[in-house]
């Protein structure tokens, strides 16, 4: 019974996403975006980082296309350019620690006002389907274990608990 009802559930949330992402455009990012990925970070964080984003730029948005991902989700506005409401980052890292290849997400924001929008599941559909089509069989993230929002979403689009931990040390 449960398994029925969580499949039917999962059918419900698909249906609902496809129908809110039809006015969703998910595609690469772009120099003229930057301004506007530096302004929806410092809104999230409160932290303006002008010269981290435009490094993340060069980086994951310029170099080795096939292997990093850097997306941004639009909203159409009327009469003007369409503006940028959400982002996510990944790429694809091969045997780190004995790993087979995999799509790793390092990155992801959608403006807290139009968060219950699926915009966060249509830039994380298309990440998956970019790792899909280089081959990618499996998804990974890393997330603060407080970090209830990002915990609750990932979740929600079917990532969980991975065969490796996460230990760190002060170096203080």
């Amino acid at each position: 019974m449960w398994r029925k009802d969580r499949g039917a559930l999962a059918m419900d949330k698909k249906k609902r996403a496809m129908k809110a992402n039809a006015a969703i455009h998910v595609r690469r990012v772009q120099a003229a975006d930057i301004p506007q990925i530096i302004a929806l970070d410092a809104q999230v964080t409160k932290l303006a980082k002008g010269d981290y984003w435009n490094d993340v730029f060069s980086r994951y948005g310029k170099r080795r296309p096939h292997e990093r991902f850097f997306l941004v989700a639009e909203l159409p506005a009327e009469g003007v350019r369409p503006r940028v409401v959400g982002f996510i980052i990944g790429e694809i890292r091969a045997w780190e620690f004995g790993s087979t290849p995999c799509g790793w997400i390092f990155a992801l924001s959608v403006e807290p006002e139009i968060r219950l929008r699926n915009i966060g599941t249509a830039l994380f559909e298309a990440i998956a389907g970019k790792f899909k089509k280089e081959g990618i069989s499996k998804m990974r993230t890393m997330v603060a274990s407080d970090a209830r929002l990002p915990l609750l979403f990932f979740r929600g689009e079917g990532m969980m608990a991975g065969p490796y931990i996460q230990l760190e040390k002060d170096l203080d």
